[in-house]
């Protein structure tokens, strides 16, 4: 018997994010901080949304929640997002993912009467965003195997509060986390929706695009070292100023970026001795250099690095550098590509592809080995992690279809593989 085939209503989905905002937001914006009551009253309200379903809950050991619906095979498609939030966010990023895949979810079950041929399962990731200790994609990590314990442990909140305390309130004990890897078992496929959260698909007057990858990233500290002298009695042939040097490198690296096609950001100056009657002894800069392409990021480190000696030469003051942190770029599977672009297309006539900047937790899903894709919508503003994140309600209604034909497509795949 081949079943009827259904759709999804968008509609109801725009209608819960606004439910979802009036329940965890204020004047500031979304406030679903992970691990705080918010938090959890949203994951409560998100429980009663999917209590009609024949899907099985639970939480896993790292606190990711998860909704399965079992198929005819256990080879599992899933589909993920994160409820949490960074303080005053907005009202989509992240939840737009998860409330998506509730419908779509039900409309799996309805068109399958809750045996469809795969096993479908929702995710909805613990601290996405790490808002509240500094660290991001801290469920996904824990999933993929990729988490650092060590690192995990001393993880402390502005009020003082260690991660594992906080994680202790919610009734995860911390030492278990990575036992979130036993959900990989008969993971086939990893699908997940997001806002852009930039402004390349508002440019284009697009309303949707398929994500290659998430870009590598390399994040130094750029501590440049001269000689405090006195700003008056000092001749300008004589200082050995240290912003001097690191003021060339803005320039520096818009260039690198433009020439390699990535981005770079000096996103903070910190000076010593920090008054204006001194020349500058010492003044350490921030650099965040991304791409999607391991050996283009490599050549934007190596010409940065290289530019930040030349400059120190000229200038007669010493560099170093150290690292931050860095992780390597994340390209999502080609044959999922080819499914996302093919819904995309169906659904608005036109498809873009593009590297996504920002992180997301389809990149340790990815890393974990599981053919992974993510789909954007466009953002109006190219604004995000601030209140008056928005788009339009007619391209929320597209981004719901398409995905469900992403979704649809890569069930039949796997059904297909399996069999």
């Amino acid at each position: 018997m081949i079943a009827e085939r259904k759709t999804p209503d968008p509609r109801r989905t725009i209608a819960e994010l606004k439910e979802l905002r009036e329940l965890t937001g204020d004047a500031d914006g979304a406030q679903r901080v992970a691990f705080t009551p918010t938090w959890q009253r949203a994951r409560a309200w998100l429980r009663e949304k999917m209590s009609s379903l024949p899907v099985e809950c639970h939480e896993d050991a790292a606190g990711n929640l998860w909704f399965t619906l079992h198929g005819s095979s256990p080879d599992a498609l899933l589909i993920g997002g994160h409820i949490d939030s960074v303080p005053n966010g907005g009202w989509l990023d992240g939840c737009l993912n998860v409330l998506a895949g509730v419908e779509i979810l039900r409309r799996i079950s309805s068109e399958f009467d809750g045996r469809p041929p795969v096993t479908v399962r929702l995710v909805d990731w613990a601290d996405e965003e790490g808002a509240r200790f500094g660290k991001s994609l801290f469920g996904s990590s824990a999933f993929s195997g990729n988490l650092d314990m060590a690192e995990a442990a001393g993880l402390v909140d502005k009020d003082g509060i260690a991660l594992p305390d906080a994680l202790a309130a919610c009734g995860i004990d911390f030492n278990r986390v990575l036992d979130a890897g036993k959900e990989r078992e008969h993971a086939a496929a990893y699908l997940e929706l997001h806002i852009e959260q930039g402004p390349v698909l508002l440019d284009r007057n697009e309303a949707l695009a398929v994500v290659l990858g998430t870009c590598g990233v390399e994040r130094w500290a750029i501590t440049f070292t001269g000689q405090a002298a006195h700003s008056g009695s000092t001749p300008m042939h004589r200082r050995k100023d240290a912003f001097l040097a690191a003021a060339r490198m803005a320039p520096e690296i818009y260039g690198i970026a433009n020439r390699h096609g990535g981005v770079c950001t000096i996103g903070s100056c910190k000076t010593s001795p920090g008054i204006v009657t001194s020349v500058v002894a010492e003044c350490t800069i921030t650099l965040d250099q991304r791409h999607l392409d391991a050996a283009a990021l490599a050549a934007m480190f190596h010409e940065a690095r290289e530019a930040s000696e030349r400059f120190a030469a000229e200038a007669g003051v010493g560099v170093r550098w150290e690292r931050i942190w860095n992780i390597e770029p994340v390209p999502f599977d080609e044959r999922l590509l080819g499914f996302c672009e093919d819904a995309v297309r169906a659904t608005t006539g036109v498809s873009h592809r593009m590297p996504s900047g920002p992180l997301h937790d389809a990149a340790e899903v990815a890393r974990a080995g599981i053919p992974t894709v993510m789909m954007f919508v466009q953002s109006l503003h190219g604004i995000s992690h601030n209140k008056i994140e928005d788009t339009l309600e007619e391209h929320l209604e597209l981004s719901v279809l398409a995905f469900d034909r992403l979704a649809r497509r890569t069930m039949e795949w796997i059904a297909g593989s399996a069999g």
